[in-house]
C-alpha cells in the first residue's frame, strides 16, 4: 500500500528518516500512527523504528536525549519536534509478565514487527508512505479485527497488559477480537492481576472513553478479565447490564467512575475506598462522588436548586450524562436553564463574609461558621436576597 497524502505530522518527520537512511541505515514510522492514518483517523504520537544502533542515531543528530537507551530508545530534538526513535531489537522472556528481562539489537525490521501486540499495530511504513505488513495487518484492518502478532498465547504471556489493550482497541476502533485472541486473552486472564493498577486503569478508562465500549466491556465479561480487576468482584450482572447500555463512549474518567460506582452499588465510603484501590487522585475522587450522587438522584427527578449547587456547574452535565446511561431521562436543557438561573455559583459569590458577621457581633468559633453555611444555603434556595444588608439582617435571626 502506497499512502499518497501523509498527515502533517509525519511531514515533518521525514527529514529524520531521510537523515538515517542516507547514513544506511532502515528507517520507518512504526505502531498506532501507521494504523490511525490508513484508517482515516487523527494521529498523535510519532514513532520511528530503526536498524541504527543507538550510538548512530546520536552521531547522525546533534540534539538527543537518551529516554530510554537500554531499550535502544532515543529522543532526537534537532527538527523542532522530539522524535522518539527506537533500535530494531528482539526481547527475551517476560519474568513479570510485562517487561522483558533483556532485550537485542538486530538489524531485521520482521524482528522487531514480530514482538509487537496485535497486527494491526505491527505496519510499518517508509517516509514515503509505503506500507510495510510483514502479518496481515492491512487485512485486519479492512476486516475490522484485532488479531495477536503470531502465538496469541505466547503474546498475553510475555505482557499481560495486552490483554486490555485488546479490550481497549475493540472499544476504541469498533473491531471484533478473532476468537484465538479471545482464547488466549481467557487463558490468561488471571496474570492481568500481576499488571500495576496504573497501567490497568489507563486502559480502562480508553475503552470507557472510546466509540464502543459495549464491545470492549463484553470481551471483558467473555475472557474474565474483570474478575482481576480492583474492586469488580462479584459485579459480573452489573457489569453485563452496563455493557447493554453503554453504546457510546462516556464523556471522561469522572463519568466512568461514577458509572461504575452506580452500577455497582457503592454507598459513600465505599467509592471511596474503591477508587482508592484504581488510585485515581484526589480531585477525581472528590468529582466522582459529587457526580454520583446528583446521577443518583436524577433517576427519579430534577435536581433542585441546592442540589444543583452542590453538585457544581461543571459537573452537573455529568451527572446528567451518567443517569441517561442508566436509564433517567435527558434532562441537558432543563439543567442547563436551571444552573444559569442560580442566585450564585460557588461559596464566594455570597455577599457576606465571616469578617462582616465579625463586625457585626458575631463571636469567632463553630456558630459563625453555621450561620454562613445556612445563609450560602438560603440565598441558593432564594429565601434570602444575595445582599449585604439582606445577609446581615438575616444572620441576626439566625445568632
Amino acid at each position: 500500500m502506497q499512502l499518497e497524502h501523509l498527515p502533517r505530522d509525519f511531514e515533518l518527520a521525514r527529514p529524520v528518516l531521510q537523515t538515517i537512511e542516507q547514513a544506511g541505515f532502515e528507517a520507518y514510522f512504526v505502531g498506532g500512527s501507521v494504523r490511525d492514518t490508513i484508517l482515516g483517523k487523527k494521529i498523535h504520537d510519532v514513532d520511528i523504528a530503526t536498524s541504527a544502533y543507538p550510538d548512530d542515531i546520536k552521531h547522525l543528530f546533534k540534539r538527543t536525549v537518551d529516554t530510554g537507551i537500554d531499550h535502544g530508545t532515543v529522543m532526537i530534538l534537532d527538527h523542532g519536534t522530539g522524535y522518539e526513535t527506537t533500535t530494531f531489537r528482539s526481547e527475551s522472556t517476560y519474568t513479570d509478565f510485562r517487561r522483558p528481562d533483556h532485550v537485542t539489537f538486530v538489524r531485521s525490521l520482521r524482528e522487531d514487527l514480530k514482538r509487537r501486540d496485535f497486527t494491526i499495530n505491527a505496519l510499518a511504513m517508509r517516509e514515503n508512505g509505503e506500507v510495510i505488513d510483514l502479518f496481515d495487518g492491512l487485512a485486519d484492518l479492512k476486516n475490522r479485527q484485532i488479531r495477536a502478532v503470531g502465538d496469541p498465547q505466547e503474546r498475553f504471556h510475555e505482557d499481560a497488559l495486552r490483554m486490555m489493550r485488546a479490550v481497549r482497541f475493540a472499544s476504541q476502533l469498533d473491531f471484533d477480537i478473532v476468537p484465538a485472541t479471545l482464547t488466549a486473552m481467557a487463558d490468561h486472564a488471571n496474570l492481568l492481576a500481576k499488571i500495576a493498577v496504573e497501567r490497568t486503569q489507563v486502559e480502562l478508562l480508553k475503552l470507557f472513553t472510546g466509540q464502543t465500549p459495549q464491545r470492549g466491556l463484553n470481551a471483558m465479561l467473555k475472557t474474565q478479565l474483570w474478575r482481576y480487576c480492583p474492586g469488580f468482584d462479584h459485579q459480573e450482572a452489573a457489569l453485563t447490564h452496563l455493557a447493554q447500555r453503554l453504546t457510546t463512549g462516556v464523556s471522561g474518567e469522572v463519568a466512568a467512575w461514577a458509572l461504575l460506582s452506580l452500577s455497582f452499588g457503592l454507598d459513600h465510603e465505599q467509592t471511596t475506598q474503591f477508587l482508592k484501590h484504581w488510585k485515581t487522585s484526589n480531585q477525581v475522587a472528590t468529582d466522582v462522588q459529587a457526580v454520583a450522587v446528583a446521577a443518583q438522584a436524577l433517576m427519579t427527578q430534577p435536581l433542585d436548586a441546592w442540589q444543583l449547587y452542590r453538585c457544581g456547574a461543571n459537573r452537573v452535565p455529568i451527572a446528567n450524562e451518567v443517569a441517561v446511561i442508566l436509564g433517567a431521562p435527558d434532562r441537558a436543557k432543563q439543567l442547563t436553564e436551571a444552573i444559569a438561573a442560580l442566585p450564585i455559583q460557588q461559596k464566594r459569590d455570597v455577599a457576606l463574609t465571616g469578617k462582616d458577621l465579625m463586625q457585626a457581633g458575631v463571636q469567632p468559633g463553630p456558630q459563625l461558621g453555621q450561620i454562613l453555611a445556612t445563609l450560602e444555603r438560603q440565598v441558593v434556595m432564594g429565601v434570602v436576597a444575595n445582599d449585604r444588608e439582606a445577609l446581615l439582617a438575616q444572620a441576626q435571626t439566625l445568632n
